[in-house]
C-alpha cells in the first residue's frame, strides 16, 4: 500500500516583499526539473496551491499501445478502442506481428467514423496510429449535453409519431439516431476523465471536478433515455400494422406528453440553474406513474401486441423517471 505523507516547509522572506519555499528533492528529480526551469503555479478554490512542471498540459500526449495478435473478435476490439478513447488517451497505436485481418481494419475504421476526434494519421499492413484531433476546450460540456437533450427529445417524439401513424421508416430512423447519442456520451465520458486528471484544464474550462462528475451522470441518463426511445421504435415496428384502438393510443400519447414535459423541465432547470423547477419536475413524476398505470393492455386481443405496447408504456415511464433523476443531480449541484 502506497504511504501518504505530507512534508512541511517553512516560508521564508527574501527581499522586500517576496516569499519563497523549498521544493522536495524527490519531486524535483522525478520530474527532471533543472535550475531556471519555469513551473506552473495555480491557486485552487479550496485555498490549496498547485505546482506543476507541465504548464501547457493540453499538449501532453498520452499514448496507448494495443497488440491485436490475440484478438479474434471485432466487437471485442471495438469495445477496447472505445474504452481507451473514454479514458482520455490522445494517441492509440495498434500493432500486429502480421498483416491486419480484414475485420481488424474494418473495426478500426468504424471506430474512427463513430467516435468524435480520433483520426488515422499513419498506417501500414500491420501498424495504425490514431490521433485525437479535437481540443477538449473546443467541446465544452454544456454544448454537448444540450445537443444530447435535443437528440433524445426528437427521438422520443418521432418514435411516438411513428406509433401514431404506423410509419415504419420513421421508427427505423429513430433506431439509427441512437449512434449519434452514443458518440456524444462517449465524448462526455472522455472529457470527464481528462479534466479529472488535469486540474489546470478543468479550471480553463471554468468548471469544478464536481460539475464534471455531474455532467457525466447526466450524459449517462440521457444515453439511457435514448435507448428507451429506440425501444419504443422497435416495438412500434411490431405493432405498426395492428389496430391499437383510439382510446389506448390516446392514453399512450397522454403519458408520452407528460414524460416529454418532464424531460423539457429538467433541461430548463439545468439551463436556468433553477432548484425550484428541478424540484417541481421530481414532483411531477407521480402524475406520469398514474397516467401509465391507467393504460389497459387488455384492450387488445393480440398477445404479441399487448406485450409490445407494455414495453412502449414502460419506456415512456422510464424516460420521465430518468428526467427526475437528472433533476436530483441538478439539485445536488446547485446545493
Amino acid at each position: 500500500m502506497m504511504s501518504f505523507h505530507i512534508e512541511s516547509r517553512k516560508v521564508q522572506k527574501t527581499g522586500g516583499s517576496s516569499y519563497i519555499i523549498s521544493l522536495p528533492k524527490v519531486w524535483i528529480d522525478k520530474h527532471g526539473v533543472q535550475k531556471n526551469d519555469t513551473l506552473g503555479i495555480l491557486s485552487q478554490p479550496d485555498g490549496n496551491l498547485l505546482i506543476t512542471p507541465q504548464i501547457d498540459t493540453e499538449k501532453v500526449l498520452k499514448t496507448k499501445e494495443i497488440d491485436v495478435d490475440g484478438i479474434e473478435d471485432g466487437n471485442f476490439l471495438f469495445r477496447i478502442l472505445i474504452g481507451v478513447y473514454i479514458m482520455g488517451f490522445s494517441r492509440i497505436e495498434i500493432k500486429s506481428s502480421r498483416k491486419f485481418k480484414p475485420y481488424i481494419r474494418e473495426c478500426i475504421t468504424n471506430f474512427t467514423q463513430i467516435a468524435i476526434g480520433p483520426e488515422i494519421v499513419e498506417e501500414s499492413n500491420n501498424y495504425i496510429l490514431i490521433k485525437d484531433l479535437v481540443n477538449p476546450r473546443e467541446m465544452p460540456f454544456e454544448k454537448t449535453i444540450r445537443r444530447m437533450y435535443i437528440l433524445v427529445q426528437s427521438m422520443h417524439e418521432d418514435a411516438i409519431k411513428a406509433l401514431q401513424s404506423g410509419d415504419k421508416e420513421m421508427a427505423k430512423e429513430v433506431i439509427k439516431r441512437d449512434n449519434d447519442v452514443d458518440r456524444l456520451h462517449w465524448l462526455i465520458g472522455r472529457q470527464s476523465h481528462i479534466v479529472l486528471r488535469d486540474i489546470i484544464l478543468c479550471q480553463k474550462l471554468g468548471i469544478t471536478l464536481e460539475q464534471a462528475s455531474h455532467f457525466q451522470q447526466i450524459s449517462r441518463l440521457l444515453e439511457r433515455t435514448a435507448d428507451h426511445a429506440v425501444r419504443i421504435a422497435k416495438n412500434t415496428l411490431l405493432v405498426a400494422d395492428k389496430n391499437i384502438g383510439k382510446e389506448l393510443l390516446d392514453a399512450i400519447l397522454n403519458a408520452s406528453n407528460i414524460s416529454l414535459q418532464l424531460l423539457n423541465m429538467s433541461l430548463d432547470a439545468w439551463l436556468q440553474k433553477n432548484i425550484n423547477l428541478a424540484n417541481e419536475n421530481i414532483e411531477l413524476i407521480e402524475e406520469l406513474i398514474q397516467a401509465t398505470e391507467k393504460i389497459s393492455l387488455n384492450s387488445t386481443n393480440d398477445a404479441e401486441t399487448s406485450i409490445a405496447i407494455g414495453y412502449i408504456v414502460e419506456s415512456i415511464r422510464r424516460t420521465g423517471e430518468y428526467a427526475g433523476d437528472i433533476s436530483e443531480i441538478i439539485i445536488n449541484n446547485l446545493v
